[in-house]
């Protein structure tokens, strides 16, 4: 009986001690500073004051920013859907010659995108880029900056968003239920009136769903506002980094952020209200799988071959030159003139034996590895907590770990910055900004809602009958997890962590704010050398540093994919 008391104490106490740790986490780093980041921003010696919007709404470029945010987030919802669209149908619906080859161009913005991406778009378009140099020897009086501004930053993202829908639109367009086009046909229904009335409309959940997280991307687009949009167009996200770097500044970059943060839970909840209230569902069960089908308008179907490729060759462009180009010496990639002599392999061994140029790297994977492992394990333990009863506060630890979906990633690094800017009882007077340790908080912070969401789809996964059976038998919970659950989940764990560390990899719009000037992760790398005029070795740099990227990418989504289906 005292062994029973004993060992039910032990376990209350572990508890308790656990449910400690896990309030102070969340308190600490999700709560806490952005609300102190709102208190600070309204409060003056104690005072509250308007004095940071008064500033922001007389500062011509602060507002400026706020008008572009939303004008591109508008523009993007109408030219990503359109875009996505037709290369999902070109794909996965009509019968289209080397369709296969097609959506590998087009799939190629899985495996590379943010600065990375933004970069490889400058090189091909930009004022010293290959298309430029040759459209300048065509029209001598065009500009060398004509791709920069609105148009510019338009053009990158469609292309760069498009892989929404080949993540989410693909997918749902393959289970359409074959036998409800057939039978439109047997009706007399025409190729187009059948996808107009019958396909697309299956279709409007996936693209109410889409639309919602092309809004926020561009809303808080950084990469190619700041690297495109030159003077003429800046977004939030890019006014945000340049006045964070000014105290005297500093104020207004953090009402952006909370504009910024404000808009984003406000669509979110719009969005939320919107599916609530109309309830879409499909009807179709798969029971014939889809079949493509033909263009029989012979001009048609040429026009949109044509179209098509047209397409793949702005996909694949910039993949195929940055690759090309990564194998050549300075001077080709400056001049644009190349031959056999160009070629060398004197950039690869560079970034192999200076250390200069693969501390990026290291640097770059220790945060993500180590972000990655953290946030994964973290987010098992406390997955695992919420689904193993009911209770208020497992709810509010649920509620709380989502808290930075709803929030632009400016403003979870602002309110970091403002936070732990001075010694804080709550980190037991320690200083966290400019530290080495302040990205690995913020990385592992931004990733704590897609881990949780991944984890809880991997746990359903686990047969419970398996549990109940090893507890009637004596099992304590460490051994029921060690031995029955987690092997289950392993792969889908995995699959996360690799997930997880290659959305990190190259991280620009966070880690521009909290990185340590020593240590400069690849985002920051590739950014500051893609705009280098004078050294052309920098330039170079960066096309490895994206070849090589884009092949640990590729390794990575190929060995996951088929794991990460089955957990979504």
């Amino acid at each position: 009986m005292k062994n029973m008391i004993a060992k039910y104490n032990k376990t209350n106490i572990l508890q308790y001690f656990f449910l400690i740790g896990i309030t102070w986490l969340l308190f600490a780093f999700l709560i806490f500073p952005n609300l102190n980041l709102i208190v600070e921003t309204f409060t003056k010696d104690g005072n509250f004051t308007t004095s940071a919007i008064d500033r922001l709404i007389k500062s011509d470029r602060a507002m400026r920013s706020l008008r572009n945010s939303f004008i591109l987030a508008v523009t993007l919802s109408i030219t990503v859907n359109v875009l996505g669209t037709f290369i999902v149908l070109i794909s996965d619906y009509f019968k289209i010659k080397g369709s296969k080859i097609l959506k590998i161009g087009y799939s190629s913005t899985l495996v590379y995108g943010g600065i990375a991406l933004a970069s490889g778009y400058l090189f091909v378009y930009g004022d010293s880029g290959v298309i430029t140099k040759i459209l300048i020897s065509l029209f001598p009086n065009l500009s060398p900056h004509w791709f920069e501004g609105y148009g510019a930053v338009t053009f990158v993202m469609t292309f760069a968003l498009t892989s929404y829908h080949i993540i989410f639109l693909s997918d749902a367009l393959k289970n359409i239920d074959y036998q409800t086009i057939e039978a439109a046909k047997s009706m007399g229904a025409s190729t187009w009136s059948i996808l107009a009335k019958v396909v697309l409309p299956v279709l409007r959940p996936n693209y109410f769903a889409i639309t919602i997280l092309i809004i926020l991307t561009g809303l808080g687009a950084t990469s190619a506002p700041l690297m495109i949009g030159g003077e003429s167009f800046q977004t939030i996200n890019p006014m945000i980094i340049r006045f964070s770097k000014s105290i005297a500044s500093r104020d207004i970059a953090t009402v952006l952020s909370l504009v910024l943060g404000l808009a984003t839970i406000l669509i979110l909840f719009i969005s939320k209200k919107i599916e609530s209230r109309y309830n879409y569902m499909s009807v179709s069960k798969v029971k014939t799988l889809l079949i493509k089908q033909k263009i029989e308008n012979p001009v048609l179907n040429l026009l949109i071959h044509i179209i098509a490729y047209f397409i793949f060759a702005i996909y694949i462009m910039p993949i195929l030159l940055i690759f090309i180009y990564s194998f050549t010496d300075g001077y080709t990639i400056a001049t644009g003139n190349i031959n056999i002599e160009s070629f060398t392999l004197e950039n690869y061994t560079s970034l192999l034996l200076q250390p200069s140029s693969y501390k990026p790297y290291l640097t770059s994977i220790t945060y993500s590895a180590l972000a990655a492992f953290i946030v994964g394990s973290l987010i098992l333990v406390l997955a695992r907590y919420i689904r193993s009863g009911k209770s208020r506060y497992r709810n509010i630890i649920d509620y709380a770990l989502m808290t930075p979906w709803l929030l632009p990633s400016t403003l979870i690094a602002m309110g970091l910055i403002v936070t732990y800017d001075t010694k804080r009882l709550l980190l037991f007077g320690q200083v966290l900004t400019g530290t080495t340790i302040m990205l690995l908080v913020g990385y592992i912070i931004i990733k704590i809602p897609f881990t949780l969401r991944m984890t809880n789809a991997a746990l359903y996964n686990v047969d419970h009958s398996l549990e109940e059976a090893a507890q009637s038998m004596g099992a304590n919970k460490f051994y029921i997890f060690r031995k029955i659950v987690f092997p289950v989940i392993r792969p889908f764990i995995l699959a996360i962590f690799v997930l997880n560390f290659n959305s990190l990899l190259a991280d620009y719009d966070l880690s521009v704010l909290l990185y340590h000037p020593l240590y400069e992760p690849l985002g920051i790398v590739i950014k500051n050398n893609a705009e280098s005029q004078i050294n052309p070795n920098a330039q170079a740099l960066v096309l490895v540093y994206s070849v090589i990227l884009m092949v640990i990418s590729t390794i990575s989504l190929v060995s996951v994919y088929s794991k990460q289906k089955k957990v979504i």
